[in-house]
């Protein structure tokens, strides 16, 4: 991380968001971190989130609540329409949908994001 000063609270955060798969909401790491941060207020949260987006350092995610990403590699995600579940698609990232934006366009772009969505495999199962 750089930027700002260090804060003992901003690495906290960052490290519960590296060590999670579940690109969760500033309330879930919140939740998390409380129990053993009993100073944390969720404004830090977000001001830190914020702060790690803004730096490039974590990628933030406009879903209905917003959600965080400490992957900022190019890659794909499906969100389930029935529990909310976020996952990474393991897919190959596709240069040439830039390219093809740019040409048609004429704009300069810098990448895309690409979102699936309808109904997880455990959602499935359940119902």
């Amino acid at each position: 991380m750089n930027g700002k000063r260090y804060s003992r609270q901003r690495e906290l955060i960052y490290e519960a968001l590296k060590g999670s798969r579940e690109h969760p909401t500033a309330e879930m790491i919140y939740q998390w971190l409380k129990p053993s941060n009993p100073n944390l207020s969720l404004g830090t949260v977000y001001r830190n989130l914020k702060l790690l987006a803004d730096e490039g350092v974590i990628v933030r995610m406009a879903f209905p609540v917003e959600r965080y990403d400490a992957n900022t590699m190019p890659h794909s995600h499906f969100r389930c329409e029935e529990c909310g579940a976020v996952y990474d698609l393991e897919i190959p990232y596709d240069m040439t949908v830039d390219e093809a934006a740019a040409q048609v366009s004429g704009h300069k772009i810098a990448g895309h994001e690409t979102i699936f969505h309808g109904s997880c495999r455990k959602c499935r199962a359940a119902g």
